[in-house]
């Protein structure tokens, strides 16, 4: 290996390594708004990009910055047909819930750990909500909203696996160059 491959081989696993969550973020919202239904439309995508916003920020805050959340809500809000800003802001409120609280949700494991996810999912839908709300000037049916919030909880489990295999795969190895 060269004198410059040795000075910017570190420079470029950190790189890739920083943009991991963020691609997992834009990746996870993307093929959450694939218009393809399994259920025939019956209840709405779940919201899988805030799976990889909750996650790394436990994980590794460092990598998962407020911009990160703010690109994936962006993301969300213009695959899903969301008036501007409306999933932005709630991915980012979201995303200052579970840093401010980062050593209550760390500690939690097995059910917990989805409650935990479920709480700062409340909180990104419930914003949304109240967005909707004062966007639109009445405020719209609970049942969506609900219905949503319940396949987001469900899709945690498999998109934090999947996303977990990134972390160990990909991010974990090159934790030695940070």
């Amino acid at each position: 290996m060269g004198t410059t491959e040795k000075l910017y081989a570190p420079l470029l696993s950190r790189f890739f390594a920083a943009l991991v969550p963020l691609l997992c973020g834009l990746t996870s919202v993307f093929i959450s708004n694939v218009p393809i239904s399994f259920v025939g439309g019956l209840v709405p995508p779940p919201l899988m990009g805030l799976v990889p916003v909750y996650f790394w920020c436990l994980v590794r805050p460092d990598l998962m910055t407020p911009a990160a959340a703010f690109a994936i809500g962006m993301l969300e809000d213009v695959m899903s047909g969301a008036p501007p800003g409306v999933w932005t802001l709630s991915y980012v409120l979201s995303y200052a819930l579970v840093a401010r609280q980062r050593e209550s949700f760390a500690g939690l494991a097995g059910l917990g750990a989805v409650l935990g996810f479920a709480a700062a999912a409340f909180a990104a839908i419930a914003a949304a909500y109240a967005i909707v709300a004062i966007y639109y000037g009445h405020v719209p049916p609970l049942g969506p909203v609900v219905a949503q919030l319940a396949m987001t909880v469900a899709a945690y489990i498999p998109v934090t696996y999947i996303v977990s295999a990134l972390h160990h795969r990909i991010v974990g190895p090159l934790r030695s160059d940070f």
